[in-house]
């Protein structure tokens, strides 16, 4: 028996979860707990991201602070490449550069390890939603920083509304989603 091919989009979107007024009244918080608990729909990500940019062609995977951390990490497995966290201002416990920004509901700051990269590597920036686009861009010029150079930014959903995209000129934005 054969099996069906797997629409991805409808797969991720069946399992996220819109939460109204959360973190703040008229934000719409997208959970993707549910998509994480299903292992079909889970893989189904990882392997998208995968795909997309190839083998061989990722030196280290950077996973934003919180959620991106889960999806970045067996991203950076597959290519065979390292893991570096993004982390919230004060997380990481050695030297580090930090870009601040505003996302929808208020400003926020980003730090990584000034070792975390070296010049000429291609890193890959993955996180579960682009929205406003301030924590991709912040994160872009945290790998820049360092001499690196940012291979792409892959996400799981985009919202589109927010034009996100349009402050990441000259980065290959992957969304698996958009809404």
């Amino acid at each position: 028996m054969t099996a069906r091919p797997v629409d991805l989009t409808q797969l991720i979107n069946r399992r996220i979860r819109d939460v109204p007024d959360y973190p703040k009244p008229g934000v719409v918080f997208k959970d993707i707990t549910p998509l994480l608990a299903d292992h079909t729909a889970f893989a189904a990500v990882v392997d998208a991201i995968v795909a997309y940019y190839g083998r061989g062609t990722i030196d280290k995977v950077a996973g934003i602070e919180a959620r991106g951390f889960i999806l970045a990490a067996p991203v950076a497995y597959h290519f065979g490449a390292g893991f570096v966290p993004v982390r919230k201002q004060g997380k990481l416990p050695a030297a580090t550069y930090a870009e601040s920004y505003d996302l929808e509901y208020g400003s926020e700051t980003v730090e990584i390890h000034q070792d975390a990269f070296s010049p000429g590597e291609q890193v890959l920036i993955v996180d579960d939603v682009l929205a406003t686009g301030g924590t991709a861009r912040a994160t872009a010029e945290l790998v820049r920083r360092t001499g690196a150079e940012v291979a792409g930014i892959s996400v799981l959903m985009e919202l589109g509304f927010l034009h996100g995209r349009d402050k990441l000129d000259g980065v290959d934005v992957h969304a698996l989603t958009t809404v």
